[in-house]
């Protein structure tokens, strides 16, 4: 099993309660559903991507463009540069490469781990 948490499952974000709580939320069944099937085939695990490219980040970039009058490569860098230090979207492949790793092998026991592709937002 594979749920896809968010960096804010680690961390937290003014106004952004209800998001980092079901974050939060997600994190821990991981960790439960690892435990109850730990002696199963099944492996639990969560990745906990940062910025990824989605409509709803456009919208936010969007916004901040038209609030400071920049245009949308600049808001999309003040975006960015607030949280995640590589300045980079995660794409979706990237995910899904993480993804398959977990399904391989080699995360056999891999069991309620967190995985963090945020650019280093959470290191912070």
């Amino acid at each position: 099993m594979i749920n896809i948490a968010s960096v804010h499952g680690l961390v937290g974000s003014a106004g952004k309660s209800a998001y980092v709580a079901a974050k939060h939320g997600i994190l821990g069944l991981t960790k439960v559903a690892a435990l109850e099937n730990a002696r199963t085939g099944v492996t639990v695990n969560a990745i906990c991507p940062g910025f990824v490219h989605t409509p709803l980040v456009q919208k936010q970039i969007d916004d901040i463009a038209a609030r400071d009058s920049i245009s949308n490569d600049a808001a999309r860098a003040k975006l960015l540069g607030e949280k995640q230090p590589s300045a980079q979207f995660v794409t979706t492949e990237q995910i899904g490469e993480l993804v398959v790793f977990l399904c391989s092998d080699a995360a056999t026991e891999m069991r309620g781990s967190e995985l963090k592709i945020d650019g280093g937002w959470s290191v912070q």
